[in-house]
């Protein structure tokens, strides 16, 4: 007996992300798959999809952030009971898309006593049932080796290129604000013809979130910097950095970041800082109250969509990045 067999691909997506799934599934040309998700009188998750998805590739798509009165952690917990209920349905292969990865920032022992969270959900993903992963822009390239199968990292940087590339700026400084973004500020640099510039910082011993940016590597004086991260929280960072590129004669100060996680008091600090535009992407949903003027949202569903239709095709992802997503 001969079976000729045909993939299936079959996309649907937690509630924390139904926009920009639905942008994903109109990139590729498909319709987002029906889920009953609803939460019992206690907060448990109850999941249940429309359709059988018996032997389909299945991509379900949930960023990590809080939304609607729900945390992040209710956000991870939905996207591991989707991925369950697809494996208990039969799913051929089950892809989570988490376009920010939660907990990132815990991938390392800092200091004693601590625990390694970006490896725990990682295992848990893996334990629900998941073959693969995709995310954009993780805090920690190590954190690829934390998921026991493959994982595409893509990057949104084609997405913020072409962004400072339109606005015709002639003598741009792209600025790394601390040593562990230096890598990825420089090939801001190569892409655009730009020079590089690094921001020494120090945080406070005493207080949490409080940053303390010492000194600049290189000269801005009379130039438009643009100061890359992959993620503002409470904007303590960015807004110290661009404090300090302002004294040193900085002309326009623009922050870019993909995951704009916006956390207390990261409105009002940008609100009142001396940045003139932040750029950002959609990874994170941003709700009415956090849609100032400076802040400029650009969307990664197209390059989210190209990523899930190369690895429904078997076709290699790096190259849609010309192998930039990789480190």
């Amino acid at each position: 007996m001969k079976l000729q067999t045909h993939k299936q691909l079959h996309v649907v997506s937690g509630r924390a992300t139904q926009t920009l799934t639905e942008d994903i599934c109109h990139e590729l040309g498909v319709t987002m798959g029906p889920v009953a998700i609803e939460d019992f009188a206690n907060g448990e998750v109850h999941v249940k999809y429309g359709e059988s998805i018996r032997g389909c590739d299945v991509f379900i798509v949930q960023t990590h952030t809080a939304w609607e009165g729900r945390s992040i952690n209710d956000a991870i917990m939905e996207q591991l009971v989707l991925v369950d209920a697809a494996k208990r349905a039969s799913a051929k292969r089950i892809t989570v898309v988490a376009p920010f990865y939660g907990y990132a920032r815990q991938d390392r022992k800092a200091s004693g006593r601590e625990p390694i969270s970006a490896r725990l959900i990682a295992d848990l993903f893996h334990g629900a049932g998941a073959k693969r992963m995709v995310s954009v822009d993780l805090h920690s390239g190590q954190i690829q080796g934390f998921f026991n199968g493959p994982v595409d990292h893509l990057t949104a940087m084609p997405v913020l290129i072409d962004y400072l590339r339109d606005l015709g700026e002639q003598d741009l400084v792209i600025v790394s604000p601390d040593a562990g973004r230096v890598k990825v500020a420089e090939r801001y640099t190569h892409q655009l013809h730009a020079d590089l510039a690094i921001v020494h910082k120090r945080r406070s011993t005493n207080e949490m979130h409080h940053v303390e940016a010492k000194e600049i590597v290189g000269e801005v004086e009379g130039r438009t910097c643009v100061v890359i991260d992959d993620m503002i929280d409470t904007g303590g960072t960015i807004v110290a950095a661009a404090e300090l590129l302002a004294e040193n004669g900085a002309q326009r100060i623009i922050a870019a970041t993909t995951h704009p996680v916006f956390s207390d008091p990261a409105i009002d600090r940008l609100k009142n800082s001396v940045i003139d535009t932040v750029i950002c992407t959609d990874t994170v949903p941003l709700p009415p109250e956090k849609q100032i003027d400076k802040i400029e949202v650009l969307s990664v569903a197209p390059i989210i969509a190209r990523a899930i239709s190369a690895v429904f095709e078997d076709t290699s992802v790096s190259e849609i990045f010309g192998g930039n997503n990789l480190a």
